[in-house]
């Protein structure tokens, strides 16, 4: 959620209604400081009081009732052999404990049984740590012991396995009760006889436990901008602003931009049910539970934050980073940041991370440079602290004194805000938005540590400030003006960054993903590029960085270019300016112009269209009624009917697909087929619902090892995509990938090869060599290669 919620901007929709006229204008035309300052006066108490209301919406607390609970719930699912639901519920327990408390170790230790069972040996190994750092009862610990043995030698690490089996039988030895261990001694000496068997064995090489490493990319960084290729150039100019230029030819596959997020934060993202049913607390995870809070890495076992239950990362080393850049100011604030959206926390940790000195500085620059800020031709001149610092690369906007453009604050701070183009009531809800956070700040006497005053003991919650007075300090209005600049600007140059998610349980051989958005960033160079609905770049992500790539050939002194949103193979060009005027723009790209000037229908528009029951030629016509394009065929149909069919069919879609979550593949099987029959009656054949109906069938088939099938119905989908996307895009990229893995698990030798090579040179220009899908492709392509000759000659 990029915004606040709803009901705060219905609030502050109202009181911008109520407001006079003279004072509405005045905020219309306001500068940003001229608007924070008002914004100071009309955030009133009950405006206040309403948002804490809603923040009570968004628990961030520590509750060891919720601990409790989840911990009970994770020992449910443990005992269906649901580990994953368990591990899930396990961490939620954990962030829920009280730091120090006894019981956070018993949550560290039953979430490392389910990893146990889940094969992750060394993260269990990493937990049963944290659980007896935490001070896990003594009268459980042979417990815990026997499942670190158990770890030790899956790792084959043997001596250590045998020093924890001397003591665990010495702990048994000396507990006087022997019965209650019976069970464990069993299991012990089991692992010693496994034990044995393992030190006859000759380890095997450490070559063949080795990954398959893809070849390294050649890099050659830009002097003039980092994390930039040498083969880009900046250039500027007043109808395209800054932009980047091939400064010589480039080939599809090349690494044009390296660069890390200047700032992200995690976005919730949506909920992905554990379990049915209506609970005392959320079972659901969503990215919140998923993926670590600082570097986006994918979590297994998430360390909680000690102050509240929200944030959770990857490893001690990154919470306590985060504790150190931003989250100590952060941490008490969870609520009402998830209250007012991910463009307002951006704001604030961008202010946080730059440091209030580089934050001010820039701020009173703009103020001295108001009237010609906004004025990109005027601000050609870069910032310097030096007075007669030189123009640099050409007076481009946000280059430093030696003419170099970095990922920097100053790069991020010159990105525009557009504040002429936004709504007065836009405007005005983000004002009180940021007002309302730097208020919280000073309450909650947060504001020493925003201004890197001081340096809070770790993990300490602040105190309420002994202050009372609603008037902001000079320092936190210009702390205000600057999150109220950086607001404004995410809505241009926000970058989402996305992961593609796998869909279901993610344990069938054949692995269906989805994009998904995981975080909004800001990456001043990426923001460079500017868009195209046909663009000649990828743009893919890993973790926090991005990294570009061309996806078609540029020529010398062509623009490299990127697509904001709506690509001109998936929108008509009408529906595409419409989404794009959010950028303030004109889209005036090669695909837009050609679409306009020529009048004639999009490709989009037929290849998605309906039509007709009777001959299946297209059904053509703009207004409510469509009439069949064959002459000779007088059929005509209300648009609403058609479309009403449409969702009635994407309906009885979605429930196959819920009859295949549940086991029950052949019921999904006819719903699917049955679907398709129906849809052969009103859509076009090359309808991309179509092709999505031959993915699913194929999904459903693959899931009951019937290969061939699945195989067939791919391909299906494969010819429609490429259709729609063009045969190098990442669309098909995808769905050759999920076709070799259908070949692979068929023993389909000879065409898995072909199918994998052709994946892999898709896939490779839009991700490079390193990517996961490459690594797993190769890894297909060895074990085939590795059979014997006479098997590869007969299939």
């Amino acid at each position: 959620m990029a915004l606040p919620v709803a009901e705060w901007q219905g609030r502050t929709a109202r009181l911008w209604a109520a407001l006079d006229p003279a004072l509405r204008e005045r905020l219309a035309a306001a500068s940003l400081r001229d608007a924070v300052w008002l914004g100071c006066d009309l955030l009133r108490a009950e405006e206040e009081a309403a948002l804490a209301r809603l923040c009570h919406q968004a628990r961030t607390d520590k509750e060891p009732e919720a601990a409790s609970w989840y911990r009970e719930q994770g020992n449910r699912e443990f005992k269906r052999g649901r580990y994953q639901a368990a591990l899930r519920l396990y961490s939620k327990a954990a962030s829920h404990e009280l730091p120090g408390s006894p019981e956070v170790s018993v949550c560290f230790a039953n979430r490392s049984a389910a990893l146990l069972h889940l094969g992750h040996f060394e993260v269990c190994l990493e937990d049963i740590a944290r659980a007896e750092s935490h001070g896990y009862p003594d009268r459980l610990l042979p417990k815990v012991l026997l499942r670190k043995a158990e770890c030790l030698l899956c790792l084959e690490r043997l001596q250590d396995a045998q020093d924890i089996l001397r003591v665990l039988e010495s702990k048994t030895a000396l507990d006087g009760v022997m019965t209650t261990h019976l069970t464990r001694l069993k299991k012990l000496s089991q692992l010693k006889v496994k034990l044995g068997e393992k030190e006859r064995c000759p380890e095997p090489a450490q070559e063949a436990r080795g990954g398959i490493q893809g070849e390294p990319e050649i890099w050659e960084e830009n002097s003039n901008i980092s994390g930039a290729s040498s083969s880009l150039s900046l250039s500027f100019d007043a109808e395209r602003g800054r932009h980047l230029v091939a400064s010589q030819d480039i080939v599809p596959g090349q690494n044009l931009v390296k660069e890390e997020a200047f700032v992200s934060v995690l976005c919730p993202g949506e909920s992905l049910p554990l379990q049915d049913g209506d609970t005392a607390w959320d079972t659901r995870v969503t990215n919140a539970d998923l993926y670590c809070h600082r570097c986006l890495r994918q979590l297994l076992a998430s360390v909680p934050c000690q102050g509240c239950s929200y944030a959770k990362y990857c490893s001690q080393d990154c919470a306590d980073m985060a504790w150190q850049q931003y989250h100590r100011t952060e941490c008490s604030l969870g609520a009402l940041l998830l209250t007012l959206g991910v463009f307002c926390h951006v704001a604030l940790r961008t202010v946080l991370l730059s440091g209030f000195a580089e934050v001010s500085r820039l701020v009173a620059w703009s103020h001295h440079g108001d009237k010609n800020f906004q004025n990109p031709e005027a601000r050609c001149k870069p910032l310097s602290e030096a007075a007669d610092a030189g123009a640099g690369s050409r007076g481009i906007p946000g280059c430093g004194s030696n003419g170099r453009y970095q990922s920097s604050y100053q790069a991020l701070f010159h990105l525009l805000p557009h504040t002429e183009h936004h709504s007065p009531e836009h405007k005005f809800l983000c004002t009180l938005s940021v007002v309302a956070i730097c208020r919280q700040l000073q309450t909650t006497g947060l504001e020493a540590a925003v201004l890197n005053q001081e340096l809070p003991q770790q993990w300490s919650k602040p105190k309420t400030c002994e202050k009372t007075s609603d008037e902001l300090s000079p320092e936190l209005k210009t702390v205000a003006e600057a999150m109220l600049r950086h607001v404004l600007q995410l809505q241009c140059n926000a970058q989402a960054i996305t992961v593609m998610q796998e869909l279901g349980p993610g344990d069938g051989a054949v692995v269906d993903k989805k994009p998904v958005r995981l975080a909004t960033a800001f990456f001043p160079v990426l923001s460079l590029l500017n868009h195209s609905c046909c663009p000649n770049t990828s743009v893919s992500f890993s973790g926090t960085a991005a990294t570009v790539r061309a996806s078609q050939p540029i020529s010398s002194g062509q623009e490299v270019l990127h697509c904001y949103g709506p690509h001109c193979c998936r929108m008509r060009v009408a529906e595409r300016q419409q989404l794009l005027s959010q950028y303030f723009f004109e889209c005036r790209c090669r695909a837009c112009l050609e679409e306009l000037e020529s009048g004639v229908k999009s490709v989009v528009s037929i290849r998605n269209s309906f039509c007709c029951p009777k001959c299946q030629a297209q059904m053509q016509g703009e207004e409510d009624t469509l009439c069949c394009s064959n002459e000779a065929c007088a059929i005509s149909a209300s648009r609403d009917h058609l479309s009403g069919r449409l969702q009635d069919l994407q309906q009885q879609i979605k429930k196959a697909l819920d009859l295949l979550r549940v086991g029950k593949a052949d019921q999904a099987i006819k719903m699917l087929l049955k679907c398709q029959m129906d849809a052969g009656t009103f859509l076009s054949p090359e309808h991309l619902l179509m092709g999505e109906m031959e993915d699913h069938l194929a999904q459903v088939y693959a899931t009951l090892g019937k290969w061939q099938e699945a195989a067939r119905h791919l391909k299906k989908s494969i010819e429609i995509v490429e259709m729609h996307h063009g045969p190098s895009s990442v669309e098909t990229g995808h769905e050759v990938f999920k076709l070799a893995q259908i070949l692979f698990n068929g023993f389909a030798v000879s065409e898995a090869l072909s199918t994998i090579q052709r994946a892999e040179g898709i896939l490779s220009v839009h991700f490079g060599p390193q990517s996961a899908q490459i690594q797993e492709l190769q890894e297909m392509k060895a074990c085939l290669s590795e059979l014997p000759r006479n098997i590869l000659q007969r299939t």
